[in-house]
């Protein structure tokens, strides 16, 4: 049945009101989410900026024979109780690994505890009014500063939130991450270049095939179960080592690593691989030679988006124990560590005003090593990529 012109317009201008309507929903979509997002990153940075300044008060230091057994008792009365407690456990040290500071003074900037560095920044106030006009007298005279916080980036972890730090949890990521490279690149790419290039499609490589789709989507958590059962349980890995935590990440990484690296591999067209045979080649010099050059810049990138992933993971690490309190850098991939989503976990759970700061704080240092390594995924991918 044949349709007037003006039916046939009406229809149209329907049609193109339902195209203007679902644009308009997918804009203000893409409005939200840039919304949350600018609301996250604000809430971050005005939290999380106040942790890389730490307040200092200059104070005078009397070495006397009291100060051998209480540290304190070097510091003028006043000011004692408003300075951090681990520079007063420091001075019965100083004085043992240096006897000619006994009966001597100096003048020295030292960290004040968390009341007086929350007061300057302006946040709730814990101190008696003697406490804020000793503080006050001192600001006056430019006795109190904010420094950079460089606490925050060379100690560990610590009871007391002004000398908490990141130091610990950084190189133990580090460690972690260099496990989970070690392990999951070198397999992850060799089991894809065997599902691609050289394994028969029959229903046992289809089966591998769908079992590391699955693998790829599971809960993290559930490779932390596997961790704790298989290497820490059968294969007695210490606890909370970058060992274990590694191995598990690693177990989370493959999946992503050999989908991306497949990818890559079947990206690489069929006449680079028939050409190489025509010229008498063998099956692994084309795959050597040829193939894996060419797919390089893919699966580089995918690998590093899969360590970038993993760096983030903290419930599989909670799982293997890497929540520890761990105040000094681990010397060894064996030694007990933690990494920085658990360090920014732990923080989270302290009552204390300061550690909110320090978990934003370190939440920034976190995203900002996690946009690096995502951008130069993509750099890598821009500058390597070929078109064919």
């Amino acid at each position: 049945m044949s349709q007037s012109f003006d039916e046939i317009t009406t229809q149209l201008k329907r049609r193109h009101r339902k195209s203007a309507r679902l644009k308009w929903l997918s804009m203000a979509s893409l409005g939200v989410a840039l919304l949350f997002l600018i609301v996250f990153f604000a809430d971050m940075l005005n939290k999380g900026l106040p942790a890389f300044q730490q307040a200092m008060v200059q104070v005078e230091v009397n070495y006397n024979e009291d100060a051998e057994t209480m540290g304190r008792a070097a510091l003028e009365p006043d000011i004692a109780p408003l300075v951090s407690r681990s520079f007063e456990r420091l001075i019965p040290g100083m004085i043992r690994d240096n006897p000619d500071l006994l009966g001597t003074t100096e003048t020295r900037w030292v960290l004040t505890n968390s009341d007086v560095d929350q007061y300057l920044k302006g946040h709730r106030n814990e101190l008696s009014e003697d406490e804020r006009a000793a503080i006050d007298e001192r600001v006056e005279n430019e006795q109190v500063e904010m420094k950079f916080n460089t606490t925050f980036f060379t100690h560990g972890d610590s009871k007391m939130a002004e000398r908490a730090g990141i130091m610990a949890a950084a190189v133990g990521t580090i460690m972690t991450m260099l496990v989970t490279l070690a392990v999951a690149f070198p397999i992850g790419v060799m089991t894809a270049i065997y599902l691609e290039e050289f394994a028969p499609d029959n229903r046992f490589t289809q089966a591998i095939e769908i079992n590391i789709n699955n693998l790829a989507a599971i809960p993290s958590i559930l490779f932390g179960l596997l961790g704790l059962a298989v290497f820490i349980n059968f294969f007695g890995v210490p606890r909370s080592s970058p060992m274990v935590g590694g191995l598990t990440l690693a177990l989370m990484t493959l999946p992503v690593i050999i989908i991306s690296t497949r990818a890559a591999l079947r990206s690489v067209p069929d006449s680079i691989r028939q050409g190489a045979f025509a010229v008498g080649c063998s099956r692994w010099q084309v795959v050597r030679d040829h193939v894996l050059p060419l797919a390089l810049p893919g699966i580089m990138t995918g690998s590093i988006i899969g360590l970038a992933q993993a760096m983030g993971e903290t419930a599989p690490l909670i799982i293997v124990g890497m929540v520890a309190f761990i105040p000094d850098v681990s010397a060894s991939f064996t030694q007990a560590a933690t990494v920085l989503p658990a360090q920014v976990f732990t923080w989270a759970g302290e009552p204390e005003r300061a550690f909110v700061e320090k978990t934003a704080g370190g939440i920034l240092v976190l995203l900002a090593v996690l946009i690096f390594m995502n951008a130069t995924a993509v750099l890598l991918r821009k500058k390597f990529e070929r078109r064919w």
